[in-house]
């Protein structure tokens, strides 16, 4: 039952999903919380594949008004709480000041030009690769697309746990602190599970091992470089690295398609 609390707790903090339950913001929830980040992931990416399949099947919209509502859906379902963080990282991180300046920019409300041309960047580069990715391979394959949130989610939770707070207050220490060991083994059951799957179904096992790789590489990157960087986690770096990952394994995969590989 705690998980079942800990998944629809996830749904009210990162999703627009209307949750009309009180669910206690105690440790054990939110140690659930952060244990189930990856089952949110393959949540998310089931409602963008189902859009996909009734939209392509039951409907007279080309490949692009497709792909435009999968692009819309994937800010509206999370209500760009990631976009946030996605924009005031990179305010910090282009200001090139020193690690407590960059802690100040993040928490200031007001979005820099940075931010602004870096979601610009972003939306345009995950809105042609969703496109593209639609227009070189079957509507049927596209189930690939369940895993790129997975992966993401999984990466934050991550994160989460091995990489100590910038401060003791916000939702990143508060997430931190709910996990009592450093470690989430229900994420590796999670992945093993789903490759199971994946092979029994005769899926892309190709892809699966490529975007595993891609969120292990993207994990050992932002890890390193928050510390650099910022000197630990923020719920700011969490967002930006839970768009990062999904940038990357969207041009991962339109790039395998480009080249015939997949």
């Amino acid at each position: 039952m705690l998980y079942i609390k800990g998944f629809l707790l996830n749904l009210q903090f990162f999703t627009t999903i209307p949750i009309r339950m009180e669910i206690p913001m105690d440790q054990d929830h939110l140690e659930r919380a952060v244990k189930t980040f990856p089952l949110l992931g393959l949540f998310q990416g089931i409602i963008y594949y189902l859009l996909v399949m009734v939209l392509s099947q039951y409907s007279p919209f080309s490949t692009l008004a497709i792909a435009f509502a999968i692009w819309v859906l994937s800010i509206v379902l999370t209500g760009g709480i990631h976009l946030d963080g996605w924009m005031d990282t990179s305010d910090a991180f282009f200001s090139h000041q020193e690690v407590k300046k960059r802690i100040e920019i993040m928490k200031d409300p007001r979005t820099g030009a940075f931010g602004v041309l870096s979601v610009i960047i972003l939306l345009a580069a995950k809105f042609l690769f969703i496109y593209e990715i639609l227009s070189f391979t079957s509507y049927e394959s596209f189930t690939t697309i369940i895993l790129i949130p997975f992966f993401s989610r999984t990466v934050m939770g991550y994160l989460l746990v091995h990489v100590n707070p910038v401060k003791q207050e916000g939702l990143a220490s508060l997430f931190h602190t709910a996990v009592k060991k450093r470690r989430i083994p229900q994420y590796m059951a999670y992945w093993g599970i789903l490759l199971i799957l994946w092979t029994l179904f005769d899926l892309n096992t190709f892809l699966f091992v490529i975007l595993t790789g891609i969120g292990l590489i993207t994990y050992l990157f932002i890890r390193k470089k928050s510390l650099k960087w910022f000197g630990g986690m923020t719920g700011d770096v969490l967002g930006a690295s839970v768009e990062g990952v999904e940038l990357f394994a969207w041009m991962t995969w339109w790039l395998l398609l480009s080249i015939a590989m997949v």
